[in-house]
């Protein structure tokens, strides 16, 4: 199971996270991704670097880690702009793009309507998100489609895509799994090397292809957590 970590992306200052994606691949972590919010989840006094120049920039920094999207949703951009930009991204990062997918919630709409984007209907957001996800994924790219909802999954399995479950259950990794889909997954996962450890371990046996750790205190920790579960191996 491969291990990556989102980045400290709530904030005004990129270098901070531009830093921690280098440090993360120094450290011989798999992967680091970008949330795609206006805001941080019901904190709209706090400020959210734009994920787009953000992952520009890190395809620009790093070298060998990959660089992701967790999640992009639907609608905040026209779907073409959206398509394209992840094309783009992965022509100026050598291909280490991964285009997480999503169709936003009820938590979600605030940020929608606060800056006039329209949110459409469930089944519009996740026709649209289907369409997107097939043309990204016709370009060569990885596709991760955001969502543990049965709709969401069955369109997962009908593109061929993988599905990402944020903060849900091992047995819904293994569930899914063993239905045939290849699952990564998002979320905390401790604040200790053991812990961490624990915890990875826990979603390996459970099936899962990558853990995406919430950005966590000490990237260290993550490494060494990391480190263990590959020496089992």
């Amino acid at each position: 199971m491969k291990v990556g970590v989102t980045l400290p992306q709530f904030s005004d200052r990129a270098d901070l996270a531009i830093a921690a994606a280098r440090e993360a691949e120094r450290l011989g972590l798999d992967g680091v991704f970008c949330f795609d919010h206006l805001w941080p989840m019901g904190q709209p006094d706090r400020p959210a670097l734009s994920c787009w120049p953000l992952l520009g920039a890190l395809a620009a920094s790093t070298s060998t880690i990959r660089v992701g999207t967790l999640v992009a949703r639907i609608g905040l951009l026209p779907d073409p702009m959206l398509t394209g930009a992840l094309v783009g991204l992965s022509a100026i990062s050598g291909g280490r793009i991964i285009a997480g997918l999503g169709t936003g919630d009820r938590l979600s709409r605030g940020e929608n309507e606060a800056f006039g984007i329209p949110f459409e209907s469930a089944d519009r957001r996740r026709e649209r998100l289907g369409e997107v996800a097939a043309a990204v994924m016709a370009a060569g790219i990885p596709v991760w489609v955001g969502s543990g909802q049965d709709k969401t999954v069955g369109l997962t399995r009908s593109l061929g895509a993988t599905v990402n479950l944020w903060e849900t259950e091992p047995v819904r990794v293994a569930e899914l799994v063993s239905s045939g889909l290849d699952v990564t997954w998002g979320g905390p996962v401790g604040s200790g090397v053991g812990e961490a450890a624990g915890h990875l371990t826990t979603l390996a046996d459970a099936g899962a292809s990558w853990a995406v750790c919430a950005w966590p205190d000490s990237l260290e920790v993550i490494a060494e957590a990391a480190a263990s579960l590959r020496s089992r191996d």
